[in-house]
């Protein structure tokens, strides 16, 4: 028992009369490498050698800044989309402040299906959560927090698709830049 315990801990995944690297193949690799350039950390995973704690280290060290420079990026190019069609709303209708707002508020409406209203669908389908565990894991995910109460793709009982952990660290490192924009209107509102 110890010895099934101790390798579930290091990412192999028990089925039936099978085992499988599950969490450590390219899908699983890539998740945990977002979750921690990202800094969400569930704890779910974690390197277990010496070697693979000071690559983690390296790794952490260049890829924490440059995901920040890549978030800061994605986040300009949303903000960039969004003021370049309120310019084009105000020549084509003439409105002034009206397009602003308007485009403001179809860009935090549209954020809101994609990153935290529509993902709770695909979570209940792919995870067997509720909707409600789906919306708290994708804002738990999105601020950083990652408590690991909830991680994706963990459920030995079912099967996952090769794409969904892939789609999902788009969809972390996409949603995180939408929130931080958000959040810095709501800190811009607070000042």
């Amino acid at each position: 028992l110890q010895g099934i315990i101790q390798a579930y801990k290091s990412g192999i995944t028990l089925q039936g009369n099978t085992t499988s690297l599950g969490r450590w193949d390219f899908s699983g690799s890539f998740f945990f490498s977002i979750s921690a350039i990202t800094t969400i950390g569930y704890g779910n995973l974690s390197p277990s050698t010496a070697v693979g704690r000071i690559f983690c280290i390296v790794f952490a060290l260049f890829g924490i800044p440059l995901n920040l420079v890549l978030l800061n990026e994605i986040g300009q190019l949303m903000l960039l989309g969004v003021q370049h069609c309120a310019r084009r709303l105000e020549e084509l209708f003439h409105w002034k402040n009206k397009a602003s707002f308007l485009m403001k508020t179809c860009a935090l409406v549209t954020g809101l299906l994609l990153f935290l209203l529509l993902p709770p669908l695909l979570f209940s389908d792919k995870e067997g959560w509720s909707y409600e565990e789906g919306f708290y894991y994708s804002f738990i995910t999105l601020s950083t927090i990652g408590f690991g109460d909830y991680v994706i793709g963990m459920n030995p009982d079912r099967t996952y698709p090769s794409w969904y952990k892939n789609v999902i660290s788009l969809w972390i490192l996409f949603g995180m830049a939408w929130l931080a924009l958000v959040i810095k209107f709501c800190i811009n509102i607070l000042e």
